[in-house]
């Protein structure tokens, strides 16, 4: 790795993804990151931090039709994690991982996925507290949909929260959607994230289940990405 890629790293890292990868003025990085179009496999491995591995993000991919192909592995920034993924990506095998992470351990990821010629259809931010949630969005073709059916499923169980989409070489419109907090959804937006995601591209019309009222699991900001190869 070179000191101009690891000094662009560290700054990612540092001021997160939301700084470089869904800013206005980084469309330049997000254009050659994600595709126009990618294959429609069923996602094959699902990469969570320790506190999304216990959140109701995997309530989610389980609840979805990919669940028996579906590999979850807890992730960090661990080097036998990250060689073992760079391999995975050079094997030239149709694949397609997915997540639900910190920033720095997203930032690495999607490096390694640009630096194999993946294709990232889908890469997000989520930040939440107190119930309340704020989900910023980069979408090529294969996740059109996506972004739509977690702001529709957030609204109908009453959580508050602002979405923003923007689709990549797409004439639509940016997305933007809110609503105020009418209950206690909790970590819906988690679960509804975790289905799609899993079922991305595919032809399912199903719904994550919807989670009894509870406080928020998860609390801070999370990324969450599908890559394709």
């Amino acid at each position: 790795m070179n000191v101009e890629r690891r000094s662009l790293l560290k700054g990612m890292a540092i001021g997160g993804l939301a700084g470089v990868a869904l800013s206005s003025s980084s469309l330049s990085l997000a254009n050659s990151v994600l595709g126009r179009s990618a294959h429609a496999q069923a996602a094959s491995l699902a990469l969570v931090s320790a506190e999304v591995a216990r959140s109701a993000f995997v309530q989610g991919l389980q609840a979805s039709p990919a669940a028996p192909q579906l590999q979850v592995i807890p992730a960090g920034l661990e080097l036998a994690l990250m060689l073992e993924l760079q391999q995975r990506l050079a094997s030239g095998q149709a694949q397609r991982l997915i997540g639900l992470l910190d920033d720095a351990s997203a930032t690495l990821i999607v490096d390694l996925a640009r630096s194999a010629g993946a294709r990232v259809q889908w890469l997000g931010q989520h930040s939440t507290h107190a119930g309340q949630s704020r989900h910023r969005l980069l979408s090529a073709q294969a996740s059109h949909g996506c972004a739509l059916q977690l702001g529709q499923q957030l609204h109908a169980c009453g959580q508050g929260f602002s979405l923003h989409e923007q689709r990549l070489h797409s004439p639509a419109p940016t997305l933007q959607l809110a609503s105020a907090k009418r209950g206690m959804a909790g970590d819906q937006w988690a679960a509804t994230l975790g289905y799609a995601l899993a079922v991305l591209g595919s032809t399912d019309t199903g719904q994550a289940p919807l989670l009894a009222s509870r406080p928020s699991a998860l609390t801070g900001t999370y990324v969450s990405f599908s890559i394709a190869v």
